[in-house]
């Protein structure tokens, strides 16, 4: 069972939430961690089970980054909206670095979402 991070710039929180109804039955089989808003939208998508953390720009991120500095999670699925200026993008940026540091399984987008998840 992988523990799995997720969480979604706003303009693609429904992206996420399709992504993960799609992929609900093999999720279903890991432990789920999500910012508050991005797992909020998932749980009313699918029902699945997921572990709220505080929405992203109110420390949600850093919550995320903190398990992956501590060997708490195992994957990240962070679907980045590349197009829109990001108030807490220090927080995105520390995110994304902690993953890299630490070798964290890291999707960005759903295509490397579903390659990362047949890997788990």
């Amino acid at each position: 069972m992988a523990r799995i991070g997720l969480v979604a710039h706003d303009d693609r929180k429904d992206d996420m939430a399709t992504w993960v109804k799609a992929h609900q039955d093999k999720l279903s089989q890991h432990e789920l961690f999500a910012t508050g808003t991005t797992g909020s939208r998932i749980v009313a998508a699918t029902g699945l089970s997921v572990s709220l953390l505080k929405s992203g720009p109110l420390g949600g991120d850093q919550q995320l980054g903190a398990m992956i500095a501590e060997g708490r999670l195992d994957v990240l699925v962070f679907f980045i909206d590349p197009l829109s200026a990001q108030p807490h993008d220090v927080d995105v940026k520390a995110l994304t670095r902690l993953a890299t540091l630490y070798d964290v399984l890291f999707a960005c987008n759903k295509i490397t979402a579903d390659a990362v998840l047949n890997a788990v």
